[in-house]
């Protein structure tokens, strides 16, 4: 099946040819349709906060202890999808309701004052042509675009997420860790504009950034199909690779050496004046992590013991009422495994006609039943995903360290079977791609989850260019 040229491929990738076959394997057989036995709700899989105090309080307690937190930021999007609108109204030059809007709006943009600068004429197109060319808003991914306005400037996403750090994932000595995963293309520029923003966001919010960055490893990306399930080859002959989706992170994430990670997507930020719900559910998804974890910890330390027939009925209560797991058998063997994994609170929204993925509660082939945030493309029966009552808004914190203070291997709780086929093209001819298990879904399938509903206010992405004139963003 393969040749000389192939095998040179998968040499430069790091991938086996094994591992190649595998995968065009999935085209043939699909990926088998998951045990959904309902959508999660307040009470059933999502915990709706009373005493927020007390988990506000349990994050404040933890960071006084010699921790390590993290931010972690998926950030290797481009923004094109941004500006998919901008670019037609460049091709056809038809005035439509958005770009009416788009132009209207100018002055509201935080781009505008560069934008007017360098644009030649006050004519719509060439006003257009130079924030997508000109200005490179076209190719640029959306953490260095400019988002929101200040009295000292204008401020980027990466920017917000450096704010957001300094309010709620600082440390005792006031040291924050951000971590952007980026586009190979792309790490030169965000390293060039953390760099000159680094000294200034210091001084203003008082503490010590530490930013890393990291890209997406070539061996996760998935081979491509054409419409049988064969090799996908371009016009020069060669095998076809395509990025594997943002599940491949799941590589990036563990190779962090941190006690909590928060992760939020690039596009999802808002103002200052607006921060304060977006701190306040961070540091309780936090709160209810490590309190959590607390608990966990002490049990699995109870657990290398002898153990009492109350003690392991505790232990069930706490598993069905707390984590909304619910094992087949409560043994010792089996609540040690339960017990021993990440850890994530995992924000959700109530759905008020948003897209994105939901919660729900799965089945796995060992008969447990525990929360799982889904994409619709999972979810065969249409009905069960008009039930959902929340969506995902991508807000989660997670403890990645064992009882022992060890990193768990995440490689070892993804489920390989919720990875799924999308339908693509290249050169003007369709093809398969595989999508690996989304970080939030699939990667984290084996976790402990629990679903926190937070508010609709800390929910503000930016799909198209004119969300930036919506009330959240001015």
């Amino acid at each position: 099946m393969f040749n000389e040229q192939d095998l040179q491929q998968f040499a430069q990738r790091g991938v086996s040819a094994e591992q190649v076959e595998a995968q065009l394997h999935s085209f043939k057989t699909g990926f088998p349709n998951l045990d959904i036995t309902a959508a999660a709700a307040v009470g059933n899989g999502i915990m709706r906060i009373d005493d927020d105090a007390a988990y506000l309080k349990a994050w404040e307690d933890y960071l006084k202890e010699n921790h390590t937190i993290l931010k972690f930021v998926p950030a290797s999007g481009a923004a094109s999808r941004m500006f998919k609108n901008l670019f037609e109204y460049l091709e056809n030059g038809e005035e439509t309701p958005f770009i009416q809007k788009f132009l209207a709006g100018l002055k509201n943009f935080a781009f505008y004052s560069e934008l007017i600068e360098k644009t030649p004429s006050d004519k719509g197109q060439d006003i257009v042509r130079t924030l997508l060319e000109t200005m490179n808003y076209g190719k640029l991914p959306k953490g260095l675009l400019k988002f929101h306005s200040y009295e000292d400037g204008p401020r980027t996403p990466a920017l917000e997420h450096m704010v957001e750090g300094a309010l709620y994932a600082k440390n005792e000595k006031k040291e924050v860790n951000l971590h952007f995963t980026v586009s190979t293309e792309h790490r030169q520029l965000f390293e060039k504009h953390i760099a000159e923003n680094l000294k200034a966001m210091e001084e203003k919010f008082g503490v010590k950034y530490n930013v890393s960055f990291s890209e997406q490893k070539p061996s996760t990306d998935t081979i491509a199909a054409d419409m049988e399930g064969n090799p996908f080859r371009t016009n020069e002959g060669k095998l076809l690779f395509r990025p594997g989706g943002h599940g491949a992170l799941i590589a990036n994430l563990g190779e962090q050496d941190a006690d909590v990670v928060f992760i939020k997507n690039i596009d999802n930020v808002v103002p200052d004046r607006l921060k304060e719900p977006t701190v306040r559910y961070k540091q309780i998804l936090a709160g209810v992590v490590v309190s959590l974890q607390k608990q966990i910890f002490a049990f699995l330390k109870e657990l290398e013991g002898e153990v009492s027939a109350e003690r392991i009925a505790e232990m069930k209560k706490f598993c069905e009422e707390k984590l909304f797991l619910t094992l087949p058998e409560y043994s010792v063997a089996a609540l040690r495994e339960a017990f021993n994994r990440p850890i994530r609170a995992c924000g959700m929204v109530k759905n008020e006609g948003e897209p994105g993925g939901g919660p729900f509660l799965v089945r796995d082939a060992k008969g447990a039943i525990q929360d799982q945030i889904l994409e619709s493309v999972q979810i065969a029966d249409p009905e069960l995903m008009k039930q959902a009552t929340h969506f995902n808004p991508v807000d989660l914190v997670c403890a990645i360290k064992d009882y022992k203070g060890n990193r768990f291997c995440l490689k070892d709780y993804v489920d390989p079977l919720t990875g799924f086929i999308s339908q693509k093209s290249k050169d003007g001819r369709e093809l398969q791609a595989l999508e690996l298990p989304g970080l939030w879904n699939g990667a984290m399938a084996n976790w402990n989850t629990v679903f926190v509903e937070v508010p609709i206010e800390t929910f503000n992405p930016v799909k198209t260019v004119n969300d930036l004139l919506r009330e959240q963003h001015q």
